[in-house]
C-alpha cells in the first residue's frame, strides 16, 4: 500500500484471509447493527447512491445548548476489486438561547466528547460520552475480516 492509501485510511486484509462473496460481506456489515449498538446499518434505497448506509444520530445537551450530531457512512461494494468504498459524512447543529449554528463535513474525520461526573470517592472524573470512530472501526473490521479492502472516499463513491 502506498503512502496515500495509508493517509486516507485504506485497510487491506491480512495475507491468507480468503475473500468472501459480496453477499457474505453485505451480511457481515449488516450484522454489525445490533440492539446494543447506538447506530444502525441498513440497505440503501434506490435514490441514495449506495449499497449500504450506517447511521448514528446523537442528541444531547452540552453547556446549555442542544446539540444534534448525525454521522452517516455510505458504502458501495465492488465485487471485482473486492473492496468496499466508504464515504463518511457528518452533520451537526447547535441551538442555544441566543445562537444557532450548523456544520457539515465529509471524509474520515471524527468527533469525541467527554462529560465530567463525580466518582465514588467524590472526585471529578472524565467519562467518554461518545466517539464517532466507534462505528467506523467496527464496520472496517467487518470488511477486512471478510477478506475485502476498506477504501474511504472523500468526494464521491
Amino acid at each position: 500500500m502506498g503512502i496515500f492509501g495509508r493517509l486516507n485510511g485504506t485497510r487491506r486484509p491480512a495475507g491468507g484471509v480468503p475473500p468472501l462473496t459480496a453477499a457474505a460481506v453485505r451480511d457481515a456489515i449488516l450484522a454489525v447493527s445490533s440492539a446494543e449498538a447506538p447506530y444502525r446499518v441498513r440497505l440503501a434505497g434506490p435514490s441514495e447512491n449506495a449499497d449500504l448506509i450506517a447511521d448514528w444520530r446523537i442528541r444531547h445537551r452540552s453547556s446549555g445548548e442542544d446539540v444534534d450530531l448525525r454521522l452517516s457512512i455510505r458504502m458501495r461494494l465492488d465485487p471485482h476489486r473486492r473492496e468496499v468504498r466508504a464515504l463518511q459524512e457528518q452533520r451537526s447543529s447547535t441551538r442555544g438561547r441566543l445562537s444557532a449554528s450548523r456544520e457539515y463535513g465529509r471524509g474520515p474525520g471524527f468527533s469525541v466528547e467527554w462529560t465530567y461526573e463525580r466518582g465514588p470517592d467524590g472526585r471529578r472524573r472524565r467519562v467518554k460520552t461518545f466517539d464517532t470512530r466507534d462505528m467506523r472501526n467496527v464496520l472496517r473490521e467487518a470488511v477486512v475480516g471478510a477478506g475485502w479492502t476498506w477504501r474511504p472516499r472523500l468526494l464521491k463513491l
